[in-house]
């Protein structure tokens, strides 16, 4: 895996309808626009067209059986995924615990020179 973040593959799970239609394709197996559409609030059309992004991103791929096309996730490009999830979480845990240290640390400095804590009654804060 690299270390770079599949854009195109983020703004593709980015969605919750599309998350949604993730989770059905794997407990199902596999789904047709039609089989997916009846176990979400969305139209068949709408269906087919998040369907398509996912197989852009490479997170499905379908294959015309008859007058359907059945579409199963693809494994590989799934767990690379799950990898960069993973790689961004690790990422954002080390830098959220840098931030925490530093607020710690001048939370100690003011109250070293026994400076109150700031006031943030009445504003967007």
């Amino acid at each position: 895996m690299t270390d770079r973040v599949d854009d195109e593959l983020w703004s593709a799970i980015g969605d919750p309808t599309r998350r949604q239609m993730l989770d059905l394709l794997l407990a199902a197996g596999s789904g047709t626009s039609t089989s997916l559409s009846e176990r979400l609030p969305v139209s068949r059309q709408a269906v087919a067209k998040h369907l398509a992004v996912l197989d852009r991103a490479g997170l499905v791929h379908g294959r015309t059986a008859g007058r359907e096309r059945h579409y199963r996730i693809d494994e590989e490009q799934f767990a690379r995924a799950l990898a960069q999830l993973n790689a961004v979480s690790t990422a954002w845990d080390g830098r959220l615990r840098r931030i925490k240290r530093l607020a710690e640390a001048l939370q100690n400095i003011d109250e070293e020179r026994g400076t109150p804590p700031p006031d943030h009654e009445g504003t967007d804060a």
